[in-house]
């Protein structure tokens, strides 16, 4: 029956489309203006790729016909009431009236296509029209439809029917609609309306949305956004204001909320900056950032609304916080890996509390290696006491960054310690909330940080907690039919049994992913038989310390090495191995990624893919790998981990790629013999399993007499146990097959 309906509502379509000029006789000199509107008509229904009387550009069929009956049918019904409408208005008038319902749809269009316009909007769009020409576009018709409608559809309306009207009320209600909208791009709009009733108001609300745009603009004082800002009398405008032309004044801007409500002062937080650098009391300001930090938070945990103006973006308090956390102790400590003398390596914290250890620890995810981790920790503990109690210490924290604390202690293998330091009770109850509402996040961090710390503990009994509380979740997310839920938890729950190997569980079967556990040589094969390895090298100080150690890596017995003005290629003697990498030239002058970017062209124009990539690298460095990385990648080994981001990211590359990452920077004496052996399962045309490959170098690395080696060794995660990355392919392939 809906069938029938469509067909007959497509023929009432087509024959409406015709019957303007079957049926009024229309005067040549406007015949031509009804061919642009039924040119203009035609143009959107050909917006879906084909010419049917069926504008097809939402998935919702219903909505489509909306629309369709919208562009068709009512500007036809429009084109015979102009036509028709007695000799009240000329022949001008009808030109004009024509004029506008073909300007209408074209903008219409182009507004669709550029999606600044909901195409669900164009039926009341329509409607609107439809008003106006009645009315023959009256001025005051037109301000009730514009303040009526929606600020895209209130645009057209502007531009279209108010374009020979020089109606500042028009243009203010415009503006306002727009403001509603994009709180955060007002004070980068403001200036064209500098006298309005509503001017001084707006900025208040920029300064809510956009705290940190509106510093930037206060700072120069001569613009008129500048003396808009000063001359403003809501207090957060004229603190803010205030701030901007102080010494230091980004290091006053995370406190800003205090700042307004007098909590804290702008003279107490200029005692701890001092008036020259070395007066800077970097401790005292960075517990300063700690305790507004808490106070933050507590302020989220009663209202969630209740958001601080200066916690997130730019310059605001977590960015802060993290800045100073590895600027100020995690790099000195990182810097002095080598100290033997703890006291010496570990002074940088020495005068922090417990809950600021915390703070900088979970601060520094990405930076921090795992001695400093370590020490950090159970320097931590100490500062509790002789029995330190860590429940009372989440308690002190609020909770606030508990499940990344969590997950980290986990990675470092200090998750069994830290519990061990709470009630058992408290323990269970922890663990229960680390694994709880992991749907309620806009993204798979937590679920990601779940399925990490999962594989780091060797705790039988912690681990059969978490799988119980996984589980439970999964029923009742069943139970409730929360899709979201049921996927996240399923798939967790099915990573997590497949990982006990007593239970033969096949993983491809119960998760959809590939085998983590091995890889043929034929899968790393492209079409003529080649394997091609990308490595990716930074021209900062360890790129080019790394680099020659890398070349030497390769026997002249075995390899080939070519050098070229930006790269290296490396080719076997023996098998069909290729391996290109750019050298690590000076990246201050942007030549180490200009190498990059001319090695991808070189390869793309050889039809060479390569299957195999390495990161060499800091952290910071790997988005520029990702980037330039090929989407048929099979191996990605990274110089270090990068968090959930940057897996995601890898996985929207390539989906298929098994990642071999490191929580501190990649280390040549570890690379080195992660690619031999590679290489020589390659040459001998073995299949790579990744069990028997970490087994046999665990041997190798154990057996050396170089104690950092083997904490360097045990840093590296393999494709089997990088249970957060297969999380999110296992996540990705069940979304792609609903």
């Amino acid at each position: 029956m809906y069938r029938l309906f469509i067909l007959f509502f497509f023929s009432i379509i087509s024959l409406n489309a015709h019957a303007l000029s079957d049926t009024i006789k229309i005067p040549l000199n406007r015949q031509f203006f009804h061919d642009k509107i039924n040119n203009a008509q035609s143009l959107f229904d050909k917006t879906d790729g084909q010419k049917d009387f069926l504008v097809n550009i939402t998935t919702n069929t219903e909505g489509n016909i909306k629309i369709t009956d919208a562009i068709y049918r009512k500007i036809d019904d429009l084109q015979i009431w102009i036509e028709t409408r007695d000799s009240s208005i000329n022949n001008n008038q009808r030109i004009r009236l024509l004029s506008y319902l073909e300007n209408v749809l074209l903008q219409t269009r182009i507004a669709v296509r550029k999606k600044e316009l909901n195409p669900f909007e164009i039926p009341a769009l329509m409607q609107s029209v439809e008003k106006l020409i009645l009315e023959s576009s009256s001025e005051l018709v037109l301000l009730n439809q514009i303040e009526a409608s929606s600020y895209n559809v209130a645009k057209i309306l502007s531009s279209v029917f108010g374009e020979d009207k020089n109606n500042n009320v028009i243009k203010n209600l415009i503006y306002l609609k727009f403001c509603a909208l994009y709180p955060d791009k007002i004070i980068t709009t403001i200036k064209d309306f500098p006298s309005e009733t509503f001017t001084d108001s707006l900025i208040n609300v920029a300064c809510l949305y956009n705290p940190s745009k509106v510093y930037t603009y206060a700072q120069s004082v001569n613009t008129i956004e500048g003396q808009l800002i000063r001359r403003n009398h809501y207090k957060l405008v004229q603190t803010i204001a205030q701030i901007s032309q102080t010494t230091h004044s980004l290091m006053y801007f995370p406190f800003l909320d205090n700042i307004v409500s007098g909590k804290t002062s702008i003279d107490s937080i200029k005692k701890l900056l001092g008036n020259e650098d070395d007066l800077y009391d970097s401790v005292a300001y960075f517990k300063l950032l700690v305790k507004t930090e808490l106070e933050y938070h507590t302020r989220l945990n009663n209202n969630f609304k209740d958001t601080p103006i200066a916690m997130y973006g730019t310059n605001g308090l977590r960015e802060t916080l993290k800045d100073r956390a590895i600027r100020h102790f995690i790099t000195p400590i990182n810097n002095l890996h080598e100290e033997k003398n703890l006291d010496i390596r570990m002074r940088s914290i020495d005068s922090l509390s417990a809950s600021e250890i915390f703070t900088l620890i979970v601060m520094g995810e990405n930076d921090i290696y795992t001695s400093s981790f370590k020490h950090c920790f159970n320097r931590m503990l100490s500062k509790m006491g002789n029995k330190p109690k860590c429940d009372s210490l989440l308690l002190v924290m609020q909770f606030d960054f508990f499940k990344k604390f969590i997950k980290m202690a986990a990675n470092y293998n200090k998750l069994d310690t830290f519990l061990k330091c709470m009630p058992t009770s408290s323990a269970q109850q922890l663990m229960k909330a680390f694994v709880s509402n992991l749907q309620n996040s806009n993204n798979l961090e937590d679920a990601t940080d779940v399925a990490d710390s999962y594989s780091s503990i060797n705790n039988k009994d912690l681990l059969s907690s978490i799988l119980y509380y996984v589980s439970d979740n999964e029923k009742q997310a069943i139970a409730t039919q929360d899709q979201r839920a049921s996927l996240i938890y399923g798939i967790l729950k099915n990573i997590f049994l497949s990982s006990d190997t007593s239970r033969h569980l096949d993983l491809t079967k119960l998760a959809g992913v590939n085998s983590i556990y091995n890889i043929s040589k034929k899968d790393l094969q492209d079409d003529s038989g080649r394997i091609v390895q990308q490595v990716f090298f930074y021209g900062d100080e360890d790129g080019k310390l790394y680099f020659n150690g890398f070349l030497n890596s390769f026997s002249n017995k075995q390899w080939k090495i070519i050098s070229k003005k930006e790269w290296v290629e490396i080719k076997s003697l023996q098998g069909n191995i290729q391996i290109y990498a750019n050298k690590p030239l000076d990246y201050d002058a942007n030549l180490d990624d200009t190498a990059q970017a001319h090695l991808n062209i070189f390869l793309q124009e050889k039809g060479i893919q390569p299957n195999i990539v390495i990161h060499r690298g800091h952290s910071y460095w790997l988005p520029g790998t990702i980037n330039r990385m090929p989407e048929n990648a099979k191996i990605v080994i990274l110089g270090s981990c990068g968090g959930y981001k940057n897996l995601k990211k890898i996985f929207d590359i390539a989906p298929d790629a098994q990642v071999i990452s490191t929580k501190e920077i990649g280390a040549g004496d570890i690379n080195k013999p992660i690619m031999n052996y590679l290489n020589q399962a390659l040459f001998s045309g073995k299949e790579i399993n990744w069990k028997q490959m970490w087994k046999d170098l665990t041997k190798q690395f154990v057996s050396d007499s170089n104690p950092t080696l083997k904490e360097t060794w045990e840093n590296y995660i393999p494709p089997y146990r990088n249970l957060g990355a297969l999380f999110i392919k296992a996540y990705n392939k069940k979304i792609e097959s609903l």
